[in-house]
C-alpha cells in the first residue's frame, strides 16, 4: 500500500447471543492476527451474551467504563457513554465473525444493510435460508440436489418413534432447524434415545428436523465469490472417538476428529463435488463465502448435508485451511473477502430506489 493511501477501516464484530459465542472470539482473534496492518485499521466490536454491543480492545477485552455501540440507519456505527454522548466510529466495511443465532441467520445482515455499511459474507436472504435447515433442504430438493430425507417437526407437534423409523430408518439424526456447530444434534438408535433427542433439540429451536442417516465420508468444500464463485480443494473430516462430528468433537476434544486436506479422492470425483458445492451455494443465494458439507457414499452418490455461511476462522478451522491448501493464504483470503464485500455494496448502490417516468 502506498504511503499516501488511506487504510481501509474494518470493524470486526464478534461474540453474540449464541451458544457459539466462545468460538466466535477465537475466530475474531485469528482474523485480526492475519490481517495486514499496513492495509487495515481495525475496530473491535464485541457483543456480550446479553446482546450488548461494546467496543473491545485488540486483546478482545471489553471497556472498563460502560460504553455501548449502536448502529444508526444510514449513519454508520456510533458509541455512547453513560451520559449518552455520541461519537462516530469510522468504518468502511464490517467483518461479522458471528456464528449461530443472530450471526448467520440474516439478523445482523439486515441491520448492517439498514445502517448502509458493506459487510463480509452472505446477505439477508442467503444467510436466512442457509441457516434454516428445513428451508435449505426444500430449496436443494427442488433444484435436484440430493440431500437426506427428513421430517420437519414444530413445537407442539407429535410423532411416534415407529413412524420415524419406518420413514427414515435407523439410525436417524434429530437436530434443531436453526442452529450451528452441531449444537442440539443427536444420533438416535432407540425409542428411548428418540424421545430424549426430541426434547433436547427443542431446547434450541421451535422447529426441528428428523433426518435419515447417510452412511458416507464427511467431505467439505469452501466457496468464495459473488457472481462467479470458485471452489477450494475438498477436505475430509474423519471422526475417531465420537458417534458423529458433534460440538464436542469439533471444539472441546482436540483428538475428536482428524482432518484430511486435501481429501483422498480421484480428480474426477473432486471436480464433481466442487460443482455440486457451487450449485448449492448459488441455489441458496449465497454470496462472499460459505462452506458446503457433503456425504460421499461408497457407491459414489453425493448428498449435501448443510451449508455454513459464516464458518469458523480459528487456526484449525476448515474454511481457511481449505483455501490455504488451494494456494490462497490466510491474509490473502481476508483481502479477497473484504474486496467482495465492497464490490457487492457498490453494485447495490447503483440500483434505483425511486420511480419516475
Amino acid at each position: 500500500m502506498k504511503n499516501n493511501q488511506k487504510k481501509l477501516r474494518v470493524a470486526l464484530v464478534f461474540g453474540g447471543k449464541s451458544v457459539e459465542h466462545e468460538v466466535s472470539l477465537k475466530s475474531a482473534k485469528n482474523i485480526a492476527e492475519a490481517m495486514d496492518k499496513s492495509k487495515y485499521e481495525i475496530s473491535f466490536i464485541g457483543i456480550d451474551k446479553k446482546g450488548n454491543w461494546l467496543p473491545f480492545d485488540k486483546n478482545l477485552i471489553p471497556p472498563k467504563v460502560s460504553k455501548n455501540i449502536a448502529l444508526v440507519p444510514q449513519s454508520g456505527i456510533r458509541t455512547a457513554n453513560q451520559n449518552a454522548a455520541l461519537s462516530t466510529i469510522g468504518v468502511d466495511v464490517v467483518f461479522p465473525v458471528l456464528h449461530g443465532t443472530f450471526g448467520e441467520d440474516g439478523t445482523i445482515q439486515g441491520l448492517l444493510k439498514l445502517a448502509g455499511i458493506p459487510f463480509v459474507g452472505c446477505s439477508v436472504l442467503g444467510s436466512a435460508v442457509a441457516f434454516d435447515k428445513d428451508i435449505a433442504k426444500r430449496l436443494l430438493r427442488d433444484a435436484g440436489i440430493p440431500n437426506a430425507k427428513f421430517i420437519t417437526l414444530h413445537k407442539g407437534d407429535t410423532i411416534t418413534f415407529e413412524y420415524a423409523k419406518k420413514t427414515l430408518g435407523l439410525p436417524m439424526f434429530i437436530k434443531p432447524a436453526n442452529s450451528g456447530s452441531s449444537v442440539g444434534v443427536s444420533k438416535v438408535l432407540s425409542k428411548k434415545e428418540f424421545n430424549k433427542a426430541i426434547s433436547n433439540a427443542f431446547l434450541f429451536d421451535h422447529k426441528i428436523l428428523i433426518e435419515e442417516f447417510i452412511d458416507g465420508r464427511e467431505l467439505e468444500c469452501a466457496i468464495l465469490g459473488n457472481k462467479k464463485p470458485i471452489a477450494s480443494v475438498v477436505g475430509e473430516v474423519i471422526t475417531t472417538k465420537h458417534r458423529f462430528y458433534s460440538y464436542e468433537a469439533k471444539y472441546l476434544d482436540e483428538h475428536g476428529a482428524q482432518i484430511q486436506i486435501p481429501a483422498k479422492l480421484s480428480k474426477a470425483l473432486q471436480i464433481k463435488i466442487q460443482k455440486i458445492a457451487i450449485k448449492t451455494f448459488e441455489t441458496l443465494s449465497c454470496e462472499g463465502l460459505s462452506r458446503v458439507d457433503v456425504f460421499l457414499k461408497k457407491n459414489g452418490d453425493i448428498y449435501v448435508n448443510e451449508v455454513n455461511t459464516l464458518p469458523g476462522f480459528t487456526n484449525i478451522s476448515m474454511y481457511p485451511s481449505l483455501w490455504k491448501a488451494s494456494g490462497l493464504s490466510y491474509p490473502k483470503l481476508i483481502d479477497q473477502l473484504l474486496k467482495l464485500a465492497i464490490e457487492r455494496f457498490k453494485e447495490e448502490q447503483k440500483l434505483k430506489t425511486s420511480y419516475t417516468k
